[in-house]
């Protein structure tokens, strides 16, 4: 009995040897390095474009929806069919929408095109700035990490605490009168 044991280990063993030399051949990390079989394989991201070249996403922050597009050029951004310059005046809300470019190195290489609506000004800055992050992780995800890293691929889920009955607004109370 002891005997089958010993000979069923080595057959265990010889076959463990045998995956491991196939798997070295084929380039299995996994079965070169067994550490390495625990760990999950980070999830792999590919391009997503139209037709066209373009990569499309959707932004979104407190009410304000953002439809974006980012195709390779010059480094134009048109918001609602107007320069955006024109529709973010402040010079804040520009910075804000030009913060993915520069973390992913690739600032005046795409035009973005973008459609947006709800919320106000700095909602739909902030919702463009979202779309352009995930717009460029689909055009290329070799730029996710650093835009995931930066907080822009996440959608910030604070919005606006709605009313309740028997208050003024969501949390104040009516002025008490004592008489």
């Amino acid at each position: 009995m002891a005997e089958e044991i010993k000979s069923l280990e080595g057959l265990k063993d010889a076959v463990a040897a045998n995956a491991t030399a196939a798997g070295a051949a084929a380039g299995d990390t996994a079965a070169i390095d067994p550490s390495l079989a625990n760990n999950e394989a980070a999830p792999v991201y590919e391009q997503k474009r139209d037709a066209l070249g373009r990569a499309y996403a959707t932004g979104k922050r407190k009410d304000a929806i953002a439809r974006v597009w980012v195709k390779p050029g010059t480094g134009k951004i048109t918001v609602n069919g107007r320069e955006v310059e024109k529709y973010f005046a402040r010079p804040v809300l520009r910075m804000v929408i030009n913060q993915p470019f520069s973390v992913a190195n690739v600032a005046g290489q795409f035009d973005v095109m973008c459609t947006v609506k709800g919320g106000g000004l700095s909602g739909q800055a902030g919702a463009v700035r979202h779309g352009i992050s995930k717009a460029l992780a689909h055009y290329d995800p070799v730029m996710r990490p650093a835009l995931k890293k930066a907080g822009f691929i996440t959608r910030d889920p604070r919005v606006v605490e709605r009313k309740k009955y028997g208050k003024a607004k969501a949390r104040r109370s009516f002025q008490f009168s004592k008489r």
